[in-house]
């Protein structure tokens, strides 16, 4: 891969988005500090222009690779492509966010400001070049998250299910670590470009490689939420704010695909039977474990949760096909992915009001009676996760079955296959309860305008998409040639 230096000021020049960034969530905070409660509103508003301004500064870059700060920094297509739609998604998740955080007392800065931190881990774990310049950016994202459970300081689930991330996500974050020490001792090297240039085909023989390659396995395994390691994901979706979980589920997914493509695919190609065959069984069990349990869920947000975990599954196998197709496919897959967890996520948000989380399925019985619109609307987001044509979900999930069945993995593409029929059980039993079900006590859209309007726009994405996959398609092709 062709990769042009730049050195001195250029290099800056690079990080521009994220320098910005830093410096405006720094600002918003001290801003912040001073406000009184009825000015509250100017921290998100100064948030939502600090998310645009770096959109641009994003848009911007160039559009070749390059790398500063000795390489340890990369500039790609890919970067500049998963910044964008975190932009978007985060600026989405503040928006949802304001009716629900104003109804419950919690319309408060550390929120937003704890968003843009952590939108700031994912611009560096996008672009990291190096083992240490990526870890840093997990750090500063999990350690954002881990603040963002615990935000609701009334709730002792809340307390909870941060205490438990908190714990697990230090012991992954330690096995990651650890990971990268054994690389670093067997290699020389934490730069990922180094790194690749150094390894031969002899590289999935190399017992010391392998080692630390298992711990940084079991490092991305949890950040994804892969099975095994899966057993944080519904305890703190389902003990989050619900606002909370609609950045949980969302944004992060495209830091740990960024994460995975640059130290699998890039750094550790040459060793790609090794980490495929680890990548086989995270995802098949992802797969069998995520759709099964889901089937048991009463509660929306935990079926969500482990709908999630089987996502991570169709992820992982366009990963492990260790082809730019499967490399290209799983992007695809993250990007629309992301779009239909936000619309599900804000559905909930949208059936909620003070004293009620619209969190268990039988919440929305009835809903096709009380607001025909966004029953509509979440059907849409519900048959587009499960894998039904004409929507995206359908073409994301086609994509990476094409790109493992071409490298010969047909009796997975059987695997998954099945598992998605299981899968689009509990989706549809949504929909039952919704056109099919009395109405639920007290069911209403509680939301304003602007939500109402931009949840609608999110969920007829998932068809636009699905009919007009053209556009997105061409900007993954060039940004993964």
């Amino acid at each position: 891969m062709n990769t042009t230096p730049v050195a001195g000021a250029a290099d800056f020049a690079l990080v521009a988005p994220e320098i910005f960034l830093l410096c405006a969530a720094c600002a918003i905070l001290l801003i912040d500090l001073w406000l009184p409660q009825r000015l509250r509103q100017v921290t998100y508003l100064l948030s939502l222009v600090a998310l645009v301004v770096s959109a641009v500064l994003v848009a911007g870059l160039p559009g070749e690779r390059m790398t500063a700060f000795g390489g340890t920094w990369i500039s790609d297509p890919v970067a500049k492509l998963l910044k964008l739609v975190t932009c978007g998604t985060v600026a989405a998740v503040f928006l949802y966010s304001r009716d629900y955080l104003l109804a419950r007392g919690l319309f408060r800065g550390e929120y937003f400001v704890l968003g843009l931190f952590a939108t700031l881990g994912i611009f560096v774990m996008v672009s990291s070049g190096s083992l240490l310049t990526m870890y840093m950016g997990i750090e500063l994202l999990a350690l954002s998250q881990y603040a963002l459970v615990a935000f609701d300081r009334d709730s002792p689930v809340a307390a909870e299910s941060a205490m438990k991330y908190f714990v697990l996500g230090a012991i992954a974050s330690g096995a990651l670590l650890y990971g990268i020490s054994i690389i670093y001792g067997v290699t020389g090297t934490f730069d990922l470009d180094e790194l690749a240039a150094g390894l031969d085909g002899s590289a999935a023989t190399n017992v010391g490689l392998l080692f630390g390659l298992a711990f940084l396995m079991a490092g991305i395994a949890f950040k994804f939420g892969a099975v095994p390691f899966h057993m944080w994901v519904p305890d703190v979706y389902h003990g989050a704010p619900t606002s909370v979980t609609l950045f949980l589920g969302a944004a992060p997914k495209l830091a740990y695909f960024a994460l995975a493509l640059r130290v699998l695919a890039e750094g550790l190609g040459s060793a790609v039977q090794a980490w495929q065959d680890m990548l086989i069984v995270l995802a098949v069990l992802s797969l069998v474990v995520g759709n099964l349990v889901a089937v048991a869920q009463t509660n929306l947000k935990r079926m969500l949760a482990y709908s999630t975990i089987s996502n991570v599954g169709f992820i992982l196998l366009g990963i492990l096909a260790g082809t730019p197709d499967g490399y290209r496919a799983a992007l695809f897959y993250v990007v629309t992915y992301v779009i239909m967890a936000v619309g599900s996520f804000a559905m909930i948000v949208a059936l909620s009001r003070r004293g009620f989380e619209a969190d268990r399925i039988d919440d929305f019985r009835g809903l096709a009676q009380k607001s025909p619109w966004f029953a509509w609307m979440m059907l849409f987001l519900m048959v587009s996760t499960a894998g039904v044509p004409p929507f995206v979900g359908f073409f994301a999930k086609l994509y990476v079955l094409q790109a493992i069945v071409d490298v010969g993995f047909v009796w997975l593409a059987g695997v998954a296959v099945l598992f998605s029929v299981v899968g689009a059980f509990y989706y549809l039993r949504i929909v039952k309860v919704m056109f099919f079900d009395e109405p639920a006590p007290g069911l209403a859209v509680s939301a304003s305008g602007s939500f109402r309007f931009l949840l609608s726009v999110n969920a007829l994405a998932v068809l636009a998409l699905g009919l007009f996959s053209g556009a997105l398609l061409d900007a993954i092709n060039r940004a993964l040639p």
